[in-house]
Formats: C-alpha cells, structure tokens, sequence
C-alpha cells in the first residue's frame, strides 16, 4: 500500500509541476506584453533596489548618485540574467512534468529544454506585436541556454541527491 501511496504522490507532485508551468508561462507572456517604457521602469527598479540592497548588508560607502549609476552599468547583464533564470525555472519545471512518463534521462531534458526553447521563439515572436519591443534571435539563444542549463543543473542535483541517498541505505543495510 505504501508504494501506491508514493507512486500517487508523485504522479501528484509531476502533475502539480506540469500546472505550475502553464501559470510560469503566463507570468513570462504578461512580462512580455509590457510596453518597452514599463519593462525598462521595471527592470532599473529591480536593478537599483538590488544594488542599494547590496550597499546596506555589506556597510558600504556608496552615495546614492554612485549606486544609481552602477545599477545602470549592470542592468543589461542582470535582465539577460533575469532572463535565464525564468526560462530555467520553465525548463526545470516541464522536466519534471514529463517525469511522469517513462522517458529517459537525456530525452527528458532534451524534451524539457526543447521545448522551452520553442516557448522562448514564440515568446520574442510575441514581442514583435508589443508597442517599443523586439523579438531578437538573441534572446532566444539567450533563453534557451538558461533552459538548458536549468535542466543540467537540476538533474544533476537530483543524480547527486539519489548518489547520497544509495550510500546511505547501503551504510544501513551493511550496519555502519
């Protein structure tokens, strides 16, 4: 009974994943359809208050003039990264929603990261019709290596956890 009980907790879990990412690829469609103007306020904001955040925990000597100014060097880097990360999450998010099925570990990620790379065409494409915006090929090799590396990252955290987890249990079963 308890292995129908896991088996059920995780077609649950991979299902649950498998939501979360239609509602992770609504966030990225509604942060799309942003005009340039309202995306460019966001993302100076976000930039700012990290770097203004990082002056206060590490006490540093920084006028509010100096920070402003390094928040503008860093913010292109910090939105390409920004733009990474949700695509990372999208990828780590469908890698376990195709988890359900069985399909090998490099296809999983294959799959995960194809088709979050496809998201990411659509999503520049959709960029096209947005007042100020661009859909760039840039960005979308940009977004597809965040998949990518989303995808790598998690599955080789998960192999690790497992590798922890046998060692473990064999410790047990040998009495140490």
């Amino acid at each position: 009974m308890k292995k129908v009980e896991e088996k059920f907790g995780m077609v649950l879990f991979r299902n649950l994943a498998g939501v979360l990412a239609i509602v992770w690829m609504c966030i990225i469609f509604a942060f799309s359809a942003q005009p340039k103007e309202e995306s460019g306020a966001v993302s100076a904001s976000f930039t700012y208050h990290m770097v203004s955040s990082t002056r206060t925990f590490f006490h540093l000597d920084l006028s509010d003039a100096r920070v402003k100014e390094i928040s503008d060097a860093i913010e292109g880097f910090i939105r390409k990264v920004a733009h990474m990360a949700e695509f990372g999450v999208l990828s780590v998010l469908l890698y376990i929603w195709i988890g359900q099925w069985e399909v090998g570990f490099l296809r999983r990620g294959a799959t995960a990261a194809g088709a979050t790379a496809v998201y990411a065409a659509t999503d520049e494409i959709h960029q096209l019709f947005v007042p100020g915006r661009a859909g760039r090929f840039s960005d979308v090799c940009i977004d597809s290596a965040g998949a990518l590396a989303g995808v790598i990252v998690f599955a080789l955290l998960v192999k690790l956890v497992q590798h922890v987890h046998e060692r473990k249990w064999k410790r047990a079963m040998r009495g140490e």
